[in-house]
């Protein structure tokens, strides 16, 4: 889709970000410039509340990465932030406005490109967002682009999502990066239990929910089983998938069966998740 038709789609769909402004790729300056006061103490108490409870419940590699990348009390800037983060992993922040096409994504990705939403929530929206917002994508996913082998998994997602698109398995591989990227949780060699999704990362209520919640569903992370699970974006998720290793997660996108496994998910009924 061209950025007009998409940005008429997205102001139909009451979307905030400025489609108008995006170059032909769906990226746009971010112009920190524009962000006021208001806009730095959201940021900082988001910032303050998430970092709380990260200490407690993220991967240690998450910790690591808000470290590595110096950010705190205001807004970051991209491009302060994208001479160390290409200097550590090849990936750099690209503005865009919110969400863009599928394809668009998946070639900013193959390309060790982050797109990162230019605008943060305002303070009535502190706890619940629909849209994802500026916190959203920068605390939640950027500081793992700091560790090489998830940096190098975000890439190969990207290239397999091109190839879904060509073979018609968005629906599958989009699954993928809900449950892993978005929501998903780690435990290492028998170590506790820990998250590093964004989703998880960037909410106050679900972090907890999803590692402490009594009666939570936790699943192996089984390719197969993550790509065939249906997922709800308004509600906490009914199921969760935990992975043993960062490696295993980018070594699953290596694998020769992966697009049979895509098609093979692409043909059939979604599994409901409160059934896994």
């Amino acid at each position: 889709m061209d950025v007009a038709s998409y940005a008429e789609a997205c102001a139909a769909d009451g979307l905030r970000g400025d489609y108008s402004a995006c170059r032909p790729d769906f990226t746009v300056e971010q112009d920190y410039g524009a962000y006021g006061a208001e806009d730095h103490a959201v940021w900082r108490a988001l910032f303050e509340r998430q970092s709380q409870l990260a200490a407690e419940m993220a991967h240690p590699s998450f910790l690591d990465g808000l470290r590595n990348l110096n950010v705190g009390d205001r807004i970051p800037d991209f491009d302060q932030v994208n001479a160390e983060l290409h200097q550590r992993t090849g990936w750099t922040l690209v503005g865009v406005p919110g969400l863009i096409p599928a394809d668009a994504f998946f070639k900013h990705l193959a390309a060790r490109r982050f797109p990162t939403t230019n605008w943060i929530r305002s303070a009535d929206e502190f706890d619940y967002i629909v849209e994802p917002d500026l916190f959203h994508d920068f605390f939640g996913h950027v500081p793992l682009l700091s560790l090489p082998v998830f940096a190098d998994f975000m890439q190969l997602y990207g290239a397999t999502g091109q190839r879904a698109i060509a073979a018609g398995n968005v629906e599958p591989v989009t699954r993928l990066y809900w449950y892993t990227a978005e929501y998903g949780l780690i435990r290492e060699a028998g170590g506790p239990l820990k998250a590093y999704g964004a989703g998880l990362m960037s909410s106050a209520g679900e972090l907890p929910h999803a590692v402490h919640g009594p009666g939570v569903r936790r699943r192996p992370a089984v390719l197969a089983d993550i790509v065939r699970t249906s997922y709800e974006i308004d509600k906490y998720q009914r199921v969760y998938f935990v992975l043993d290793s960062f490696e295993a997660l980018f070594q699953a996108l290596q694998s020769d069966d992966l697009d049979a496994v895509l098609s093979a998910a692409a043909k059939e009924p979604a599994v409901d998740p409160a059934t896994r």
